[in-house]
């Protein structure tokens, strides 16, 4: 047996679909917290395209599998085969961590709303289901396939109810998850607990601006997060291409950091727009990068379109952005004003033109800047930091298996 899984210990089994780990920042927060307060955590995930490709290995006490996985392409058809080949290697090495130590709880970070499958194996060995529902997928499923048969929705609905029915308990990420869980998916509301996506402060850390990274210019913009079809880089690129034309800026470069479906697409785009020379697309970059970027950025951005699942989903990017003092630019979405109260200046939903003058407005209000990123960074310190969510995650865990942890 693996020197991470005691058998004193209560053993949470962690499974992860979307993103490899540690990369998945979410899921290896969650583990390191678990593990922290005294149990034992193990974690199945896909290997990583550039990192987290061995198989096994075991870091800050959390152990993790990880599986071969070829990321989706073709459309809902891609998908399939993806959470088929995911599902299978899911199953084995979960029934192979079942045979070297007892499973005291499952617990899938969705999408896809398939991994319930693999807990119904486990429970007759004593493994209750934790749903932690990070994607309302139903609403991924139409921002992403537009076109796709109305038969394919109502299959994702049906997914995601029998999750619900399988779940013990369920872990959202905000309050309006924890509200789709109620009502939608028919949780009692004692079985629902909120678990916010957070930064944790003592990785973003200010560092001194970095002016290499203008390009010359007199203000960087910056975008952090995921480049999908439902994320709107798009926008922020048409927004960019009027802060150009028609606001008649030339005083401005902008960094893309992150990668995904979209990316290729996405500089594409920024070709076809003319903006080579004042945009960048460095892929996904290392935290230092990160920090350095965010610490010379006088604007981000935040330019995910209104749409049934945007308006109601927490958008890292915006918590990472208020951590490092920034302001920021959004469309008028429901979490994203939880999120970021005043740290932000809000724009009619999908409204381009409007999303350029904000931007233009904020670059000639320095004062302006500095209160709002201040404001960011001090909404967090007080009430949305990792610290406050990691209590909430271990409370869960000692009400749900009391006897599991020891105190911290």
């Amino acid at each position: 047996m693996d020197d991470a899984q005691p058998c004193s210990k209560q053993h949470i089994l962690i499974l992860v679909e979307n993103l490899s780990v540690p990369f998945d920042r979410r899921v290896w927060q969650e583990s390191r917290a678990l593990t922290d307060a005294g149990f034992a955590v193990t974690v199945i995930c896909p290997m990583g395209a550039n990192r987290d490709h061995l198989p096994e290995e075991v870091i800050d006490g959390v152990r993790i599998l990880r599986y071969p996985l070829r990321p989706a392409a073709g459309g809902p058809a891609g998908y399939l085969r993806e959470y088929s080949v995911a599902l299978w290697h899911t199953l084995r090495l979960a029934l192979k961590v079942r045979r070297e130590s007892p499973i005291d709880v499952v617990h899938a970070c969705n999408p896809p709303d398939l991994l319930f499958l693999i807990a119904l194996v486990l429970r007759p060995f004593g493994a209750r289901f934790v749903f932690d529902h990070h994607d309302l997928v139903p609403e991924l499923f139409q921002s992403r396939f537009t076109r796709a048969p109305a038969l394919l929705y109502r299959a994702t609905r049906l997914v995601e109810r029998l999750t619900f029915a399988a779940a013990d308990a369920v872990i959202s990420t905000n309050e309006s998850y924890r509200r789709v869980a109620i009502e939608r998916g028919k949780m009692a509301p004692d079985r629902v607990t909120v678990v916010r996506s957070a930064p944790d402060l003592s990785r973003f850390l200010q560092q001194p601006p970095d002016d290499s990274l203008r390009h010359g210019k007199r203000y960087l913009l910056a975008y952090l997060g995921v480049m999908g079809p439902q994320d709107g880089v798009d926008y922020a690129l048409r927004a960019l291409k009027l802060l150009r034309d028609n606001l008649a800026r030339d005083d401005f470069h902008c960094i893309f950091m992150g990668a995904g479906d979209s990316y290729d697409d996405m500089v594409a785009l920024s070709s076809q727009l003319g903006l080579d020379d004042v945009v960048a697309f460095p892929g996904r970059v290392p935290d230092e990068y990160v920090q350095r970027c965010l610490s010379t950025a006088d604007v981000c951005l935040s330019p995910d379109p209104r749409n049934p699942l945007n308006d109601v989903s927490t958008m890292n990017k915006v918590l990472e952005y208020m951590a490092m003092s920034r302001p920021i630019v959004s469309f008028d979405l429901i979490e994203a004003r939880h999120s970021a109260g005043e740290a932000a200046i809000y724009v009619p939903a999908n409204d381009e033109a409007a999303f350029a003058q904000a931007i233009s407005d904020l670059l000639e209000d320095p004062a302006r800047r500095a209160e709002m990123g201040q404001i960011g960074r001090t909404r967090l310190e007080e009430q949305l930091s990792w610290e406050f969510s990691r209590q909430q995650l271990v409370g869960f865990y000692r009400h749900l298996i009391p006897n599991g942890a020891a105190d911290i």
